[in-house]
This record gives C-alpha cells, sequence and structure tokens, in this order.
C-alpha cells in the first residue's frame, strides 16, 4: 500500500511540472486577445521613454510600435525566455517595463510583429513565424525607420 502510495504521489507530481501544456521549448504568450476591460499595465508611454534605457532611437521607435500592437504583443511568445526569469505572459510584458529596450530579442519580435501586422498577417499567423525564428532577420540598425 505504502509502495501505490508513493507511485500515485510521484505520478501526481509529474503531472503537475510537465502536465501545463503546450511545447516547454516556446515561451509563454496568450492564444486570444486580451478580454475587453482586461486590467494590463499599460505599454511604457512616450513621455517615459528616456534617460539610460532608450539611448538609441531604436529602442524609443519599439515602444512606440508596441503601444500601437500591444494586443497583438499579447499573443506572442518572447524568445530571450523571460517567461522563466522574470515571469513574463508574453513579447506585451516586455514593453510594459524598460526590459525590451535592453533586449535585441524583444525589439526584433516586435518589428517583426509590426510589419506582419501592417502586412494583414493575423496575430496567429505572426506567431507562427516567431516561432520559425523569422524574427531573426531583422536588422536593427535599420528598424527604427520602419513606418
Amino acid at each position: 500500500m505504502k509502495r501505490l502510495f508513493s507511485v500515485f504521489l510521484l505520478a501526481l507530481v509529474s503531472v503537475a511540472v510537465f502536465g501545463q501544456g503546450g511545447n516547454p521549448a516556446i515561451p509563454a504568450y496568450n492564444k486570444a486577445a486580451p478580454l475587453k476591460g482586461a486590467n494590463l499595465p499599460p505599454i511604457l508611454p512616450e513621455d517615459q521613454l528616456w534617460g539610460p534605457s532608450f539611448q538609441y532611437p531604436v529602442q524609443k521607435r519599439a515602444y512606440i510600435l508596441a503601444a500601437k500592437i500591444g494586443d497583438v504583443l499579447y499573443q506572442q511568445p518572447c524568445y530571450c525566455y523571460c517567461d522563466r526569469s522574470v515571469g513574463h505572459h508574453s513579447l506585451r510584458s516586455c514593453y510594459e517595463s524598460t526590459h525590451a529596450a535592453h533586449c535585441d530579442a524583444c525589439m526584433k519580435e516586435l518589428f517583426y510583429a509590426y510589419q506582419q501586422t501592417k502586412a494583414k498577417k493575423t496575430p496567429t499567423q505572426i506567431r507562427a513565424g516567431i516561432i520559425k525564428g523569422e524574427w531573426k532577420s531583422i536588422n536593427l540598425n535599420q528598424a527604427a525607420s520602419i513606418e
């Protein structure tokens, strides 16, 4: 009986740890846009984009564009794996603080998502491209000029 209990306990712990669902190699994201009236932290507004975190035009431009596509970013994973290191829930979380200003992956994914949004891709299609690594081709030296 004691052995059966031990096996049951081990199985329960395994399900709790590994049964979170999804592919563990894919960082956290939300499958749908936030519900209307959701109380999400704001993306840093333009009047807060100054100081040591915003020394380059690309950093400020990323936050300005992030504010335009926040619902899309909410549905995207972030491949700097900040979901594991700082508890972010999606790429949008990176733009609620100065985190993204210091992270090439966050900024490249943002510019990729923005370009794809402008090309009329859905958040699901954008997520598929991000998971494939298409964001890695973004050149941050040119990204500040993206309209």
